[in-house]
This record gives structure tokens, C-alpha cells and sequence, in this order.
């Protein structure tokens, strides 16, 4: 009977539980590097009026809500698919990191970023931020776009959510995609 009630009495100290008032086991660690929640192989679906709108997927997910600016950060990369009202696949969006700060509903997407919009055209960075407040998408760094009928590239981007209506604030090319073959598949 001894032994089962010291080996209770570890579970219980071990498990950090509290009874009657006592102290259990605590644990301190630095909300800055340690997260408060960390999923692996994510995947999951996004809607929105009872349409499916997205399917959102990455190897790891890491959240640090009790960081002094809160944040979830993706270290292994994001993935999103975005769907019309039958379920048909209008647009992508991948990253090989990402970061949302929840405070300032802000993105920021770093390294390979690429985007297919609705209208087909395709979108390649290597930073690029989302302002879910302002409703904008922008970057400073290299941007290139393909359209049907020409490729943009340049520095200095802004967009709405949409990537629909877009500007380059200094653009180095604009070439007719025919220039390039079969550019853009």
C-alpha cells in the first residue's frame, strides 16, 4: 500500500497538479521563444457564409500569444488554396515562411512568396506583407508578374486583397508575354 500511495503522490507532483491549496510543479519559460501552442501538419478550411473559401496547410504552426507583440509564426512554410461557391480551386497562395501578428492583423510572408489571383495572373517575391485592417497587400522588394499578355517586373508593389488592382512604384519592365513563348505556364 506504500509504494501505490508514493506513486501516486509523484503522478500528482509530476502532473503538476494543485490540491487543497498546495503548490504544484511551475514552470517558467520565455514567452519570446516558447510557444504557447504548436501544431504539426496543419490542415485546415476556411469559410465564410457557408461557402468553403480556403484550405490552409503547413507542417508547423507555432504560437506565441503571450509574446510581448503577439504573434504565430509558420517556420516550414504556408500553403493556400482558394475556392469559388462550387468548390473550384481561383486562386493559390505559398510561402516558404510566414508570420501574423495578431495585435496589428498583419502578414508577412517571406522567402519564394508566389500568388495565382482569380483573373490567372501570377505573383513572385521574396517578401510581402498583408494588412488585414487596411484590406492591402504590399512589399518593397523585387516583385515579377505574369499576365496573358505581358510580364511586369519592377520594385514597390501595393495591391487590394484581391490582387486585382495593383501598381508598381518603380518598375524596371514590361515585356509582351509573347516575347517569351509560352510564358506564364
Amino acid at each position: 500500500l506504500l509504494p501505490l500511495a508514493a506513486l501516486v503522490a509523484a503522478v500528482a507532483v509530476l502532473c503538476g497538479c494543485e490540491r487543497s491549496g498546495q503548490p504544484g510543479i511551475r514552470l517558467k519559460a520565455d514567452p519570446e521563444h516558447f510557444p504557447t501552442l504548436k501544431t504539426v501538419n496543419v490542415d485546415s478550411y476556411v469559410s465564410d457564409s457557408s461557402y468553403t473559401r480556403y484550405r490552409i496547410t503547413s507542417p508547423l504552426w507555432l504560437m506565441f500569444e503571450e509574446a510581448r507583440e503577439p504573434h504565430w509564426n509558420f517556420p516550414k512554410g504556408l500553403y493556400a488554396v482558394r475556392y469559388d461557391n462550387a468548390m473550384n480551386e481561383n486562386g493559390s497562395f505559398t510561402a516558404d515562411s510566414a508570420t501574423y501578428f495578431s495585435k496589428k492583423k498583419l502578414w508577412r510572408f517571406d522567402s519564394n512568396v508566389r500568388i495565382i489571383n482569380i483573373s490567372g495572373d501570377k505573383f513572385l517575391t521574396q517578401q510581402l506583407f498583408w494588412d488585414q485592417q487596411a484590406e492591402k497587400l504590399y512589399c518593397d522588394s523585387f516583385i515579377h508578374i505574369e499576365r496573358a499578355d505581358r510580364i511586369i517586373e519592377g520594385y514597390g508593389f501595393e495591391s487590394n486583397q484581391q490582387m486585382t488592382e495593383y501598381q508598381i512604384f518603380h518598375p524596371t519592365g514590361a515585356f509582351p508575354s509573347s516575347d517569351f513563348g509560352a510564358a506564364g505556364q
